[in-house]
């Protein structure tokens, strides 16, 4: 009965068994076992484990990656521009100040990209296009978010974003209304990118149609120029010689001055109106005939009176026709 009882208490609890290899195993790839409180674990076992690991944190990295939840560095070279642009140009000396500034600070917001919908291994940028030429000037990784966007989504972050950031001039966001419209965007899509309502875009759809592209790219993006002003100019230029406006203002000397010098520049070449000079009429009168010819450089007006000969232009009306026929037959010969 004691030795039975000595047997109880000597067996190890179930809790704490732990297997233990045959001294005449050897390790796996030299792999040294270790003890462990809990249950062991093999080397293919922990290998597989890590594998699984692995591919889980690359599966979130890429699921945060469509999502736009992690930001990646990536070469300029691999991203292409927006399929609709919302600029005249980057200026020069801007960029040049924003090259300067990444270079001393590094780039503080990254720029949001999407994979290329046709071109494996591209991205398109939604916004930040000033940020990606900085980056490229520099020469160096641009940081941006990827994310999985739709053609509507792409350009409501692009419309929305250099709307918050006040970057674009007016005439930028009314030429950038117009492109989504040439592409078959709907009003609720243009209106939610731009954050404006039905009469806002209607006035920037009505800016675009009455001032030329040409004359617009003459001016350049303006940016203390506001809706009224663009407005004033799209009705002032009703009868004005557009082409002698875009020369003038395409000159060199032009094109060193601000574009908002342009802009007032080209609103007053509007406004002097050059006047059509009025037609010179020569009153001749054959004698006896109650008819007046008023000659012009265009043509020539003939005028019956009617009071010394009525009926008589009737008379002539009818005798045009062979009138006619005789005078081609005489030229004829």
């Amino acid at each position: 009965m004691a030795r039975k009882n000595l047997i109880e208490i000597s067996a190890p609890s179930p809790a704490r068994v732990e297997t233990v290899a045959p001294r005449d195993n050897r390790p796996i790839a030299g792999f040294v076992p270790q003890e462990r409180s809990a249950a062991p674990v093999g080397g293919i076992t922990k290998t597989l484990g890590n594998i699984t690991e692995k591919m889980e944190r690359a599966s979130e990295l890429e699921r945060q990656l469509a999502a736009g939840q992690t930001i990646v560095d990536l070469d300029p070279g691999l991203i292409d521009a927006s399929f609709v642009s919302d600029r005249l140009a980057i200026d020069a000396a801007e960029l040049a100040q924003l090259a300067e500034q990444i270079r001393e600070h590094g780039q503080q917001v990254p720029i949001l990209v999407r994979p290329h919908p046709e071109i494996r291994g591209r991205y398109q940028v939604a916004y930040g296009h000033r940020r990606l030429a900085a980056a490229r000037e520099i020469g160096i990784r641009v940081r941006a978010v990827v994310r999985d966007l739709t053609d509507g989504q792409l350009v409501v972050s692009q419309g929305q974003e250099n709307s918050a950031r006040t970057n674009l001039s007016y005439i930028e966001r009314a030429l950038f209304a117009s492109r989504l419209e040439e592409r078959s965007f709907g009003r609720d899509v243009i209106m939610a990118a731009l954050g404006v309502d039905k009469a806002a875009l209607s006035r920037m759809l009505i800016v675009i149609r009455q001032v030329p592209l040409d004359l617009i790219n003459a001016i350049g993006a303006a940016p203390d120029i506001g809706r009224r002003r663009w407005l004033e100019l799209g009705e002032r230029l009703d009868g004005a010689d557009i082409e002698r406006i875009i020369a003038e203002l395409s000159a060199d000397d032009a094109r060193k001055i601000p574009s908002d010098e342009r802009f007032q520049r080209a609103f007053v070449l509007a406004t002097k109106r050059t006047s059509a000079p009025k037609p010179t009429i020569a009153k001749t009168q054959v004698s006896g005939v109650p008819v007046t010819v008023k000659k012009t450089a265009s043509g020539a007006t003939f005028v019956f009176d009617g009071k010394t000969a009525p009926g008589f232009d009737q008379f002539v009306q009818e005798r045009l026709k062979g009138l006619f026929q005789e005078f081609s037959k005489d030229r004829g010969a």
